[in-house]
């Protein structure tokens, strides 16, 4: 079972997300409220899947995901908003992620499809 690291500012949708990816199979291992929290929580916790909020109030989730990118065994790197996937599909592709998906598409095969290509 695949470990994730869930990472989103708002607790009620952490909440919503994670009954998503645990009957999608996986286990969440660590929830992040911000960049910062994410990136200790990704050393402490070697996730093999980030789930990532590209809106956080400390830094971009873009810039997360490049960091986690940079390092050493680098998890798979999903990234979630609200915002209009047009805008960040070639983004998210470009900071290292192996893609976006929209919030309110966010589905248990929606997260499969882009995770199980581990």
């Amino acid at each position: 079972m695949h470990g994730v690291l869930l990472v989103d500012d708002h607790a009620e949708f952490r909440a919503f997300a994670r009954g998503l990816i645990t009957s999608a199979g996986y286990l969440v291992i660590a929830e992040a409220a911000d960049g910062s929290a994410a990136l200790r929580a990704a050393e402490l916790h070697h996730p093999e899947i980030v789930v990532l909020d590209i809106r956080l109030p400390d830094m971009s989730g873009l810039e997360v995901a490049r960091r986690l990118k940079a390092g050493h065994d680098a998890p798979v790197v999903i990234l979630i908003s609200s915002g209009d996937p047009r805008e960040y599909e070639q983004v998210a592709r470009e900071a290292g992620a192996r893609g976006f998906i929209a919030k309110a598409d966010l589905t248990a095969a929606a997260l499969r499809l882009l995770a199980d290509r581990l």
